[in-house]
């Protein structure tokens, strides 16, 4: 199995849009049958992967794109994000998000912390945030302890919006 990660092209962020949105519905299908809007606002995906020190990836496995990954980097404190990834439907539960991450990691050797979100309801996400990739779960956020972040993201309609997980790994 052969992963690389590719740096998406301009020409290339409407494709990453798309199959990060599909890639996402179908969790949210399962677990609130269809909806009307987007499993994962457009706004929220192009903020994400315009922001400042965001380096964001096509997955490549054996020459074909499979997934995405958006990266936040801090130089300063080596504490980093993982702001967006999937894998596309079709090649999921084959190892290849596990392969993922790990060429994540070799690629950014010196991080000292990784964090990300997910959504109470992304059971598979959980699973292989915590038992698969060595992240803690180290905050709830829900409407009694609410994340500013999370809150910006209530004006898009994101759906399972008011119950996230915030996962941490400490690398050193």
């Amino acid at each position: 199995m052969i992963i690389r990660l590719i740096p998406i092209k301009e020409t290339e962020k409407e494709k990453f849009i798309k199959d990060l949105q599909s890639a996402f519905e179908v969790a949210v299908i399962k677990e609130y049958g269809k909806q009307d809007e987007e499993a994962i606002p457009r706004k929220d995906i192009e903020d994400s992967i315009n922001a400042k020190g965001v380096e964001t990836f096509n997955i490549s496995l054996n020459n074909e794109i499979v997934g995405g990954v958006a990266i936040a980097i801090n130089e300063k404190t080596l504490h980093n994000s993982l702001e967006l990834f999937f894998i596309k439907e079709n090649y999921q539960s084959k190892g290849i998000g596990l392969s993922v991450w790990k060429a994540v990691e070799k690629k950014y050797p010196n991080t000292k912390v990784w964090e990300t979100v997910t959504p109470y309801f992304e059971k598979r996400n959980i699973h292989f945030y915590v038992n698969r990739c060595g992240f803690k779960i180290v905050e709830f956020f829900n409407p009694y302890h609410k994340d500013d972040n999370i809150d910006n993201m209530q004006e898009n309609n994101t759906i399972g919006q008011d119950y996230f997980f915030r996962f941490e790994k400490e690398m050193k």
